[in-house]
């Protein structure tokens, strides 16, 4: 069987037990637990060719709609095993092909036009406020990769971390305006309004982040200092003393990218004293397609950029790098308490939403946190100046002292 023998090239460090619609058994790779291995159990006969030929997509759709059960574990057991043995490689040629295809001709004729960068944020973070209060944190709703000092900390305490060191390297001073691109539910600039006493202005085109931004900034009597706006960031006027978007760059798409880092140049104050950081997912390998199945069912329009993409983006944008820090293991770990959280509130997940919805969105928790853990994706903060007076001290002391 073609399927079997592709999956035994993959497990090579440890194995697994596949089952065919027809109950037919494979061993794939180095089994170590005889008793209990973990099983790859397909449903449809269709299923063999799938996976083999596009696994990118049919993995996850297949997997979603009940057609893959997983015995003797998760279906996050099966991907981190699954990557683990993948790591940065290439999955098989056909998926290759596919990609590549796929990749030229979005790069072509799909790009994030205003618009589209609307009606796909309301994709994804309109989905039901209720999904989000059962999986993100409850001091901060903060939809981005946590910063922990320790493995073992409180989700709750990671997100703070995180917010702490954004506030500490953008070096926020009395009396400046910050300007807050892809703002989400607002934990960011309530952190900075609370912590430094100055201006937010926060922006974002999912009215529903935009409504619960308000009633937040009214309940924590700070709507004097904090004020939010529907609108895209290529719209956005004005000059500001510091300029943060975090988790937003994966919304731009590259043919913005250059687009993006110059509308942050025209935004930022030409008085030596102006910064803007970036913290953005990003992938160690060259520029390749968005995964299928996160596009197709998660977030349409995505784009994780890579290294070169970013650098050459703001080298054509006339700004200046005045610092780069790479956060790894650290989502993986974000991830982890998202799907536990979520998990334990499958019952009212499957209620509200269906079975299928939860099969759904465990497999993109779980596929994401394994891919951070043995793949190629990671998280940069970027920090961007118009010139070398902006660069807040002779060394990176501020930050951590």
């Amino acid at each position: 069987m073609m399927l079997a023998r592709f999956l035994s090239r993959i497990f090579t460090k440890e194995g697994i037990i596949l089952v065919d619609s027809r109950g037919q058994k494979y061993i794939c790779g180095e089994v170590s637990n005889k008793e209990k291995p973990l099983t790859l159990k397909l449903l449809k006969k269709d299923l063999n060719w799938k996976l083999l030929v596009y696994p990118d997509l049919f993995l996850g759709e297949e997997y979603y709609k009940g057609n893959i059960e997983i015995e003797n574990g998760s279906i996050y057991d099966f991907l981190n095993l699954a990557l683990k043995n993948i790591g940065r490689s290439k999955i098989n040629i056909y998926s290759t092909i596919i990609n590549s295809v796929s990749y030229g001709i979005n790069f072509l004729g799909k790009h994030n036009l205003k618009k589209a960068s609307k009606r796909n944020a309301e994709m994804h973070y309109d989905r039901g406020e209720d999904i989000y209060n059962w999986m993100l944190d409850s001091e901060h709703r903060q939809y981005s990769c946590a910063l922990f000092k320790d493995p073992n900390e409180t989700l709750e305490q990671a997100q703070t971390n995180k917010l702490d060191h954004i506030v500490k390297k953008l070096n926020i001073k009395p009396g400046q305006r910050v300007l807050d691109i892809g703002c989400g539910w607002g934990g960011l600039s309530r952190y900075i309004a609370k912590k430094m006493g100055c201006e937010v202005h926060g922006i974002s085109l999912a009215s529903n982040q935009i409504d619960y931004c308000k009633l937040k900034a009214r309940e924590n009597k700070l709507d004097n200092l904090l004020s939010y706006e529907l609108i895209d960031y290529r719209e956005v006027a004005g000059k500001w003393d510091r300029i943060v978007n975090v988790g937003f760059f994966e919304h731009v798409s590259p043919k913005f990218y250059k687009t993006f880092f110059k509308k942050i140049n025209e935004l930022l104050k030409d008085n030596g004293d102006s910064l803007c950081l970036t913290h953005t997912i990003a992938s160690t390998n060259p520029p390749s397609p968005t995964n299928p199945f996160i596009n197709k069912y998660i977030f349409n329009g995505g784009k994780v950029p890579t290294t070169s993409q970013i650098t050459k983006a703001i080298e054509n944008s006339g700004l200046i790098i005045s610092g780069w820090e790479s956060l790894i293991d650290h989502y993986n770990l974000t991830l982890d308490h998202w799907r536990k959280r979520f998990l334990e509130n499958a019952n009212k997940a499957k209620k509200a939403y269906g079975n299928n919805f939860v099969r759904l969105w465990d497999f993109y928790l779980s596929s994401c946190s394994a891919a951070f853990k043995w793949s190629d994706l990671l998280v940069y903060q970027i920090e961007t100046v118009k010139d070398f007076k902006s660069v807040p001290g002779r060394t990176r002391d501020y930050i951590y002292n």
